[in-house]
């Protein structure tokens, strides 16, 4: 009986510690009131951004999701976008992209406005790549034919072909398996593939929607692994969603919180791991 009446109160106390989801939204909606300074932002990005975004309001037909968004980040750094469902994370991604429409601000790369430049004119000319959330494969081609389908903006099928040879060089487990059809890929194994479809252009910006979206814990690391290699070793700028929010912290230079189309909190990964509104609101701590 005493067990019982122990296990009833440390339930009940439980209960009281969670947060319901409209008490996160409510909370998280006060912190974005201030939110950080652009002096903050532009010193997260060592004050030399390779992609920026001022001031800017955006979203899908006449609804507005992005209220005033700023960001920087330069090369060789990864910035991670955390935030409750509907807070305008994966809209950021697809604005720089050019899949939203946008009413106000800008974004540059390297000083230069790209805010109105179409998807393709954005891959090509400036470098910027687009990672989708999984299940972008196309399960019937083979492992080869899904990265050449990442050249179908060269001039050439011969410098797609070059380009493929050159990530199959780097990923000797996708080379094995390159006539084989990409649905006998594990889920780390499509994700790979997915990441050296967006290589073959050779961008200098990823955008990277979910990396971990259902993968197993084992394919997770190798993921990350492989982004941090993209990052360090050949100094691209990474911009990633993540649902995992402590794993892409851990992982990124610059985290942002983002609430309600606006960016809440700003820092490096460490400080927002280490926020105490930031782990009570989003980590579930």
């Amino acid at each position: 009986m005493m067990n019982q009446k122990h296990w009833q109160r440390d339930h009940a106390n439980l209960d009281e510690d969670l947060l319901s989801v409209d008490d996160v939204a409510r909370e998280a909606a006060l912190l974005a009131g201030a939110g950080p300074s652009r002096e903050r932002i532009a010193e997260l990005a060592g004050g030399k951004p390779l992609l920026s975004i001022e001031s800017l309001h955006a979203g899908y037909g006449k609804m507005e999701i992005l209220h005033g968004v700023n960001l920087q980040v330069a090369a060789g750094q990864s910035l991670c976008m955390i935030g409750p469902n509907g807070a305008g994370k994966s809209t950021v991604l697809h604005s720089i992209y050019g899949f939203t429409r946008i009413t106000a601000g800008s974004i540059r790369v390297n000083g230069e406005d790209i805010t109105r430049l179409s998807p393709n004119q954005k891959l090509k000319a400036c470098g910027i790549a687009y990672v989708l959330q999984d299940n972008s494969v196309f399960p019937d081609m083979t492992v080869e034919e899904n990265v050449l389908m990442g050249g179908y903006l060269l001039a050439h099928p011969d410098q797609a072909r070059e380009a493929a040879e050159r990530v199959f060089a780097k990923y000797p487990s996708l080379a094995h398996r390159r006539r084989r059809p990409a649905r006998v890929l594990s889920g780390g194994e499509r994700r790979l593939l997915e990441i050296s479809r967006a290589l073959v252009m050779n961008p200098r910006i990823l955008l990277v929607d979910e990396p971990s979206i259902g993968l197993e814990p084992r394919f997770i690391d190798m993921v990350f692994e492989i982004l941090s290699d993209l990052q360090r070793g050949e100094g691209k700028a990474i911009i990633m969603v993540e649902q995992n929010a402590k794993k892409g912290l851990q992982f990124a230079d610059i985290g942002y919180a983002l609430v309600s189309g606006s960016v809440a909190i700003a820092g490096t990964g460490a400080e927002l791991l280490e926020n105490p509104d930031v782990g009570r609101l989003f980590l579930g701590a």
